[in-house]
């Protein structure tokens, strides 16, 4: 993961490159190892880098021999080696991951993007044709911002986080998931065009459990590319337990296979070839996971017995409700969103993403987006149909982008540190969103709780054979939203410091410009007032906000939290 910022079409581009470059040094903490910066013609690529794969060679922007082609990517490519050995006539300058792009925008223009394997968001100057052509990953994994002002209407700014460009532009947008813009026609158009896409087509295939988790390994295996230590987030829910000990067994065998081939890291590419070996993965045959919460916290508990079970080197971090309010300006300035949930749960990922960063690792491994694929929000207990759980399923994907994606990104990247995310593999997700919504579906009375399909998946106890991926209690543990399960107080902590901070007469009293979009709680109204603080009262930052609520026509409860839901259990560890 990096930093972007681009201009494209700006006037006297020469004097308003020092302006580019403080736009750019806004995203700094995204790309703390090199910054770099290219202009041709009347187009400015500024880029902020974190390196984690190509570490002596891969500075951006690249530009092509040629020079006619200069590329800022923010994101990994996991099929690189690929489509190394399918444009393996190209000059490359680099063993960065991102450099392939060149070569597939040169063949296959503004279809490029379809043909990546990965989480990314680039922007690709043309000299020649004066064309810039940008894109962004099929789920939004990675941010990206898309400006204009009424001031320069040629001019198109593009920018890995809102920040930049609140001060330039008058328009700004979320650039949509797995579209790509073409400045030859001023559009974006949808490259993403998965099976799935269409809510309205319920798929009616069952489940093969076999096909889900050789699929989820091979999604982790991918991103086990790396050249610098890495680890996973672990609350010791279903999903970041899953992916851990995945890593974990992933781990052993590159390292074993390191270690009997005699193989220079420093001299291979790192990756997953064609028949998904992993070529090289970091530099320990250990993995080092990460936890968070309040002192005594659901998630710490059950983290520690993860770990010990699939043989993590355990860091276990505690945070006070104290350090957790003095935080969320911070957290909102980084976050750019009022959103309630996301604030919520990015504040304790903000603070363990600091400690990860102290202690030497620079990407991590994380949970985020099971619970759209297979409905394991305990609110989709509700659903009143197998067709209404699929689309909200599919609408709770593809809105990813404005919440858990969000989160992972923004509040691990606010201290150099990426976040990688299994369960939105590409493959991974064609398998599991044609699942027959009827596996899917939460039916206690016959055992079957959320992520049924998942859990079976990974219950190998009529397999003797296979050692088990997890303890039986945490395979089969209810699923605790991340807010949830740092510790019960902690939104407790939120709501009573809202009541505090925000009187009645000012709630019974919305700020007019904040127009229909108006918050139902005090803790809703405060995180509101605050953003509006970090940016200024900026309606153009506010309109690129989303909020995140469980589904109002189920009967479900308007706060987010799993609490809430009537099958939650309280007593779950």
């Amino acid at each position: 993961m990096c930093g972007i910022f681009a201009a494209y079409k700006q006037p006297e581009v020469e004097l308003f490159k020092s302006k580019a470059l403080q736009y750019s040094k806004r995203i700094r903490h995204r790309g703390p190892d090199w910054s770099g910066n290219v202009i041709q013609n009347s187009t400015i690529l500024c880029h902020e880098r974190l390196a984690i794969v190509g570490l002596d060679s891969g500075a951006q922007p690249i530009t092509s021999e040629d020079g006619n082609y200069t590329l800022a990517v923010n994101g990994e490519i996991y099929n690189h080696i690929q489509l190394r050995d399918e444009f393996n006539t190209y000059k490359y300058k680099s063993l960065s991951d991102c450099e392939p792009i060149i070569p597939l925008y040169e063949k296959y223009d503004v279809d490029a993007p379809k043909y990546l394997d990965g989480m990314f968001a680039w922007v690709l100057y043309d000299k020649k044709a004066d064309r810039i052509v940008a894109a962004r990953d099929p789920i939004g994994i990675t941010t990206l911002y898309l400006g204009k002002s009424s001031k320069n209407p040629e001019t198109r700014y593009f920018a890995s986080e809102l920040k930049c460009l609140i001060d330039e532009c008058d328009e700004v947008t979320a650039f949509p998931p797995g579209h790509v813009y073409d400045s030859n026609t001023d559009q974006i158009t949808r490259y993403f065009t998965p099976t799935w896409w269409d809510g309205s087509k319920i798929p009616s295939k069952h489940a093969d459990l076999k096909e889900v988790r050789e699929t989820l390994e091979l999604a982790v295996r991918k991103r086990l590319m790396a050249e610098v230590p890495y680890g996973v987030l672990l609350s010791g829910g279903l999903d970041s337990s899953l992916i851990a000990s995945i890593a974990a067994r992933e781990t052993k065998k590159a390292a074993a296979s390191v270690s009997d081939e005699g193989i220079d890291a420093n001299k291979e590419l790192s990756g997953v070839d064609e028949k998904g070996s992993l070529h090289f993965s970091g530099f320990t045959n250990s993995l080092h996971s990460f936890a968070i919460g309040l002192p005594g916290a659901p998630d710490l508990i059950a983290a520690e017995k993860v770990a010990h079970f699939i043989g993590t080197i355990h860091h276990s971090h505690t945070f006070t409700v104290e350090e957790g309010l003095d935080a969320l300006d911070d957290v909102i300035y980084h976050l750019e969103t009022y959103d309630v949930t996301t604030i919520r749960a990015s504040t304790p990922m903000y603070l363990l993403s600091r400690k990860i960063k102290a202690q030497g690792v620079k990407m991590v491994l994380s949970g985020e987006g099971s619970d759209e694929v297979f409905g394991g929000y305990l609110y989709f207990a509700n659903a009143p149909s197998a067709k209404d759980f699929h689309q909200e399923c599919v609408q709770r994907v593809k809105d990813l982008h404005y919440a858990d994606c969000l989160r992972a990104n923004k509040s691990t990247m606010a201290w150099g540190l990426e976040a990688r995310v299994p369960f939105l593999d590409k493959q991974f997700l064609e398998v599991c969103m044609n699942i027959n919504p009827e596996d899917k579906l939460i039916k206690p009375a016959e055992g079957k709780i959320e992520k049924y399909v998942l859990r079976k998946a990974f219950d190998t106890s009529d397999e003797p054979d296979v050692h088990p991926y997890l303890p039986k209690e945490i395979l089969w543990r209810q699923k605790e939203q991340f807010s949830d399960g740092v510790g019960y107080s902690w939104i407790d902590g939120l709501k009573d410091a809202a009541e505090a901070a925000v009187s009645d007469e000012e709630f019974a009293n919305p700020k007019p410009e904040w127009g229909s979009d108006i918050p139902t709680t005090k803790e809703a109204y405060w995180y509101r007032c605050k953003f509006d603080r970090v940016f200024n009262n900026s309606a153009t930052a506010a309109s690129t906000v989303m909020r995140w609520i469980p589904k109002a026509e189920w009967g479900c409860h308007e706060d987010p939290s799993g609490r809430y839901a009537a099958t939650h259990d309280h007593k779950v560890i």
